[in-house]
């Protein structure tokens, strides 16, 4: 893998109360980033972002560019002993409170220069939970290798929903050491 310039940005954290001050940002970057392959399943892309951010402690941060928005990653805890990586694994770690980052995403313009990795540690830095968990899709190997440089071991595979990708299901120990 190519090493990737680092861009600085400014990381701004938000929670469930500031959904929707930020929900259209959410949607424009989604927009930008799938623009070239929009498949059915990302058009349901605005009952996600509703759905995670309806969660009492969900989790956000934003990167910007100046003004401008440039990617996002957001998450929630996991119900304790729902969490859905536990179908993959014959013993659970004793530590297993759980956080589920849902979406990690960086417009276009600004891929490949280390920002995705700087909104996923800015998010996972000071969580409380001991694992986070995440679904890649295996179609797009190079984002599972950047994730496993990360920290994420696969697991498993699951399709929550008929008619989304059989993802690669990715865990890793928390905490995050970040410089965020």
């Amino acid at each position: 893998m190519e090493p990737l310039v680092t861009t600085t940005i400014d990381l701004r954290r938000y929670g469930h109360d500031d959904l929707t001050t930020i929900r259209q940002t959410l949607l424009d970057i989604h927009a930008d980033a799938y623009a070239a392959d929009m498949s059915e399943f990302d058009e349901r892309f605005p009952w996600f972002v509703d759905h995670w951010g309806n969660h009492p402690k969900y989790a956000c941060v934003i990167g910007y560019d100046g003004n401008e928005p440039v990617g996002f990653a957001y998450g929630a805890p996991a119900t304790p002993g729902r969490e859905w990586w536990r179908e993959h694994l014959a013993t659970a770690p004793q530590r297993d409170v759980t956080f589920s980052l849902s979406e990690l995403m960086v417009r276009p313009a600004w891929r490949k220069t280390g920002i995705a990795e700087q909104l996923h540690n800015a998010l996972l830095a000071d969580r409380p939970e001991n694992l986070a968990v995440l679904l890649v899709d295996p179609d797009h190997p190079k984002v599972q290798q950047l994730y496993e440089t990360w920290g994420y071991r696969r697991v498993g595979n699951r399709q929550p929903f008929p008619d989304s990708p059989n993802f690669a299901v990715m865990l890793r120990p928390l905490p995050i050491e970040a410089a965020a």
